[in-house]
């Protein structure tokens, strides 16, 4: 058996298309690498999100080449898309494939690797305008499939290297999706994600033109999957017609990601962001008014240059005032090619550090909290399709995203339950099967 090995680093859309790439290699005949085998083929889908992802994947690349010193090996994602040039001067690494190529991955594979100089396959994907669509049939073992329904930004925030590395914003006809979810919904699944670099922008690009409320409101009935989740959402995209719809549905979950970044004004002003610190707390409350078991979540980016000790402590008194429920908090990181590149009055890394560890302590307050409003509540929970290694016990997620462990069998995975919280032990949900 010839076998491949792909790692996969960042995002849900890296995850699905790492996805899309294997089923793909499974079709011409390869083997997903078992343990202890060897691989022939080795895949890694960078990161460049931060510095540490861009770190954490060239490091990436060389354990593979380390570990799988006969296979032939592709690099491919944002980080080989913004950067071809670093992994294509690294001993051992056969290809650099850009974003809009990775349908391609899978003619590249061969049984050995032989002796070539690495060949580049990057194009230039600012004139990208066609959405790649990279169908994926059954998710691996996961409970909760992501489905890719937009790729691409337009926003250029001042610190984001994403525009460059993923294009501009485009999306998937919204008949495709309503097809792919009933085929994921025949396979077995209970529960989709629907995600993209900039879901709010979804169906700005077709024509005719439609919107992600039309698109939700398409999928949402008896011929959808019983659980729809959203990803990530921009604040200024969240219109009171999706928010109205997610109040009447049962179907998709109450629970948003919503990002911040900061909650000072004059920062949000230099990050390029379309909005200020009262517009997002006035969002905020809107949905909680209307959806008040929503687990609403946000992305804090700290130590952005020209952050004072004043803006911080604007960006710590709005999220104590706000009912979210947990916190994404990020150290700014300098990418190379961004506006923020060139930007003074950097903040100290150790100010940084400080400031992120009082944020962290924040968000595990509000999760904390969150937690405490629903235990001695019945809720439905979908079960994984493994045990929690730390205490064996069955795990699954709420509608409103509590990660819960319960005891059960293994005929329980991937079934939707009916758990009663019941208590909270070290910061983790435990409940009781109805």
């Amino acid at each position: 058996m010839t076998f491949f090995a792909i790692t996969t680093l960042g995002c849900k859309l890296n995850r699905y298309e790492s996805e899309a790439i294997s089923e793909q290699l499974v079709d011409c005949g390869w083997h997903p690498i078992e343990t202890e085998a060897k691989a022939k083929f080795c895949v890694v889908n960078t990161c460049t999100v931060t510095q540490k992802a861009a770190m954490q994947s060239r490091q990436a690349v060389r354990k593979l080449i380390r570990n799988h010193p006969e296979a032939l090996v592709v690099v491919t994602g944002c980080y080989a898309q913004v950067a071809p040039e670093i992994f294509a001067s690294m001993p051992g690494v056969h290809y650099v494939v850009g974003t809009s190529l990775k349908d391609r991955i899978a003619q590249l594979a061969r049984p050995d690797k032989g002796r070539r100089p690495c060949v580049t396959l990057v194009q230039d994907i600012s004139t990208r305008r066609a959405f790649q669509d990279l169908p994926v049939r059954k998710f691996g073992n996961r409970t909760r499939p992501f489905l890719k329904i937009q790729d691409g930004c337009d926003a250029f925030c001042t610190y984001c290297i994403i525009p460059r590395a993923r294009g501009r914003s485009r999306s998937l006809k919204p008949e495709i999706v309503i097809k792919r979810i009933g085929a994921l919904k025949a396979s077995g699944y209970s529960e989709v994600v629907l995600c993209g670099i900039h879901i709010g922008k979804y169906g700005q690009d077709l024509t005719p033109e439609t919107s992600l409320a039309r698109l939700i409101r398409a999928i949402d009935g008896p011929k959808g999957v019983q659980r729809l989740r959203l990803s990530s959402i921009e604040p200024a995209e969240l219109s009171e017609e999706l928010i109205d719809h997610m109040s009447a549905s049962e179907q998709i979950c109450p629970h948003l990601h919503i990002p911040l970044q900061s909650g000072d004004d004059d920062v949000l002003k230099r990050m390029n962001r379309p909005y200020r610190s009262s517009f997002y707390s006035d969002l905020i409350h809107y949905i909680v008014k209307a959806l008040p078991e929503v687990a609403i979540g946000a992305d804090v980016l700290v130590g952005f240059p020209g952050e004072t000790e004043t803006a911080f402590e604007n960006t710590c008194r709005l999220i104590e005032k706000l009912p979210v429920a947990y916190l994404h908090v990020f150290p700014f990181s300098v990418q190379k090619g961004t506006r923020a590149e060139g930007l003074k009055d950097r903040v100290p890394p150790e100010t940084m550090k400080k400031r992120c560890k009082y944020l962290r302590e924040i968000g595990q307050t509000k999760r904390k909290r969150f937690n405490e409003r629903f235990i001695s509540a019945n809720l439905e929970v979908l079960i994984e399709g493994k045990r929690d290694p730390g205490t064996g016990y069955l795990k699954g997620f709420t509608r409103n995203y509590i990660p819960v462990l319960v005891k059960g069998t293994n005929e329980l995975f991937h079934q939707v339950v009916q758990v009663k919280l019941d208590r909270i032990e070290d910061g983790r949900v435990f409940g009781l099967l109805k």
